[in-house]
């Protein structure tokens, strides 16, 4: 439900509160007719008692990107949204959205738009009416509100079901109504909270895709929340990782799967093989030593010698039977150890091979059809991969899962 639902007062108050509804688009397949808003966080902070839900957290949200907060629960990301909305109070800090402070600004006049998990729509009223409701708090026209609810209709591909009511639709059609009712007053900001949550796989794809054409259509600024590393990777142009109440890194999907900063990221964002050891300077890059096995890795860590993991994506290793010349090398010059293989996982279009690195840990390899090396559970074989596809790490001894 968006921000913009009833403040309690009667309607010549809502008219005097609600900020205005913005020009829309001549059409909808148009360029935007509007452009997002700038969202600075500086130092935001939330208390509740003596636990700290977000802690000194800054991040600037440009106008009309697609701002993904990603992380597991407790991590931080959905208080934060919820203080860009106004739902919840800030401990510390300020928010400015276009260089305004808006921290003691109540939730109704910020202009922002909110869609949740749940739909929250209301099941006496029609589709149309639940779209209208917010125009009807700024008492926008009759016949401009069907306007532009029909055109929020044409947005969300749901021309022909005003009529209808929340019970009279599915899952997805519910929430595709919960976002036209968002966007129907062209808000600057749009925030979504895990709105994808609650559906099947399949239906989730079809969506995300949807969100993503709705993004580029109405130009919004668009702040997301989830926990699905995938559904981040599809959606953003940018990604913040929360973790324990703060962020760990911002960037691009590229840039987050590619190089992540820290083991966290690492592990939390897509799968990985993690080897642990210590590095020492070697060359221009680094040797990772430890289990058993020396190999080489880029770059160097800040301090000589030092707990190290060495991370690298599953498709970027390959298995073979036949055993290393020794668990340090191959006479190619990449990185070769041995492994037992210990699972097999089939995915249709590819496998997932779990196996077991030198000194005990697990690995899993990604192998695509067409590709495949023929081993199966039981095998001892060779691990192998080019030194500069590796990502070297300080270590963390609080990240146990190898993959996710």
């Amino acid at each position: 439900m968006p921000v913009d639902r009833p403040a309690g007062g009667t309607a010549q108050t809502a008219a005097s509160t609600y900020p205005p509804v913005a020009a829309p688009a001549a059409a909808p397949a148009a360029a935007p007719a509007i452009r997002g808003a700038r969202i600075d966080l500086r130092g935001m902070t939330k208390r509740f008692g003596a636990s700290v839900a977000v802690d000194d957290v800054t991040l600037t949200v440009e106008p009309g990107e697609f701002m993904t907060f990603l992380g597991p629960s407790g991590s931080g990301k959905t208080t934060t949204l919820n203080m860009i909305a106004g739902f919840t109070d800030i401990s510390a800090g300020a928010l400015e959205i276009d260089e305004r402070p808006v921290g003691g600004v109540p939730a109704h006049k910020r202009d922002i738009g909110v869609v949740f998990q749940h739909y929250a729509l209301f099941p006496h009223m029609t589709v149309e009416e639940n779209i209208a409701f917010p125009l009807r708090q700024r008492r926008v026209p009759k016949a401009e509100r069907r306007r532009l609810v029909a055109a929020a209709l044409e947005t969300v591909q749901l021309p022909g079901h005003a009529a209808r009511y929340p019970s009279e639709l599915s899952g997805g059609q519910q929430q595709r109504v919960a976002l036209a009712r968002a966007i129907v007053f062209s808000p600057r900001v749009l925030l979504m909270d895990e709105p994808l949550g609650a559906l099947d796989r399949k239906l989730r794809e079809f969506l995300q895709l949807e969100i993503k054409r709705i993004h580029r259509e109405v130009g919004s600024t668009f702040v997301f929340v989830t926990h699905d590393q995938e559904e981040a990777l599809i959606l953003s142009d940018r990604i913040a990782v929360f973790n324990n109440a703060g962020i760990e890194q911002v960037g691009t999907a590229h840039e987050l799967y590619e190089r992540p900063a820290t083991l966290f990221v690492a592990s939390f964002l897509g799968e990985s093989t993690i080897l642990r050891g210590t590095a020492s300077p070697d060359g221009g890059g680094s040797t990772l030593a430890g289990g058993g096995f020396a190999v080489r890795a880029p770059g160097r860590l800040e301090g000589g010698r030092t707990d190290a993991a060495l991370v690298v994506r599953p498709e970027r290793l390959r298995l073979t039977p036949d055993a290393p010349a020794s668990a340090s090398g191959d006479a190619s010059g990449g990185n070769a150890v041995p492994v037992t293989v210990v699972e097999e996982i089939y995915l249709g279009a590819a496998r997932k091979l779990e196996v077991i690195l030198p000194g005990g840990a697990r690995g899993l390899v990604r192998e695509q059809a067409g590709a495949l090396s023929g081993l199966r559970a039981g095998d001892r074989a060779t691990l192998r991969w080019h030194p500069e596809d590796g990502v070297l790490l300080p270590d963390d001894p609080t990240i146990e899962r190898i993959f996710t």
